[in-house]
C-alpha cells in the first residue's frame, strides 16, 4: 500500500478501514482480471485513487460529516454514473453523477461493483461503448 494512502486508512474507524480495504481489494483484484498492469494508488484530494492509464480515476473515502456511508468517486463528465444507473438501477445508491454511496456495515454487491470498478479502469477504451459495453 502507497505510504500516504496508509496513513490516511489509519485515519478510518475500524469498520470503515475494513470496508474501504475491501473496495480497495477489489480494485486491484478487478484490475487482475482485466490484465491492468499499470494501476497506480495514490491519494488526490486527500483521497485514495486509483487510476490506470487505460481509465478514469477512481476515489474512495469516508467523510466525518456523513458517518453513516462512505463513497466510492468516478469522474463526473465521464457516463460512468450514468450507466450504472442504466444497468444496475437501484442496486445502489448514487451521489448526483460523481459517485456511489454504500451504507455503513452494508453489504457490498461484489460482482456488479466489480463490473463498475473494471468499467471505471477501462474507460478510456470503452467509452465510445453503448452503456460501455455492458
Amino acid at each position: 500500500m502507497d505510504t500516504s494512502v496508509k496513513k490516511k486508512f489509519n485515519t478510518y474507524p475500524a469498520d470503515i478501514f475494513i470496508s474501504l480495504n475491501t473496495v480497495r481489494d477489489l480494485i486491484f483484484s478487478v484490475a487482475m482480471q482485466d490484465d491492468i498492469t499499470d494501476i497506480t494508488e495514490t491519494l488526490k484530494w486527500g483521497e485514495p485513487s486509483y487510476v490506470s492509464k487505460i481509465g478514469s480515476t477512481i476515489r474512495i473515502d469516508w467523510k466525518d460529516k456523513y458517518p453513516e456511508q462512505f463513497c466510492i468517486y468516478f469522474n463526473c463528465k465521464t457516463s460512468l454514473i450514468e450507466t450504472f444507473k442504466e444497468i444496475y438501477g437501484d442496486t445502489f445508491t448514487y451521489e448526483g453523477n460523481r459517485a456511489i454511496v454504500l451504507k455503513r456495515n452494508q453489504v457490498i454487491p461484489y460482482k456488479e461493483l466489480a463490473h463498475c470498478l473494471s468499467m471505471s479502469l477501462r474507460y478510456k477504451q470503452i467509452k465510445h461503448l453503448v452503456l460501455l459495453g455492458a
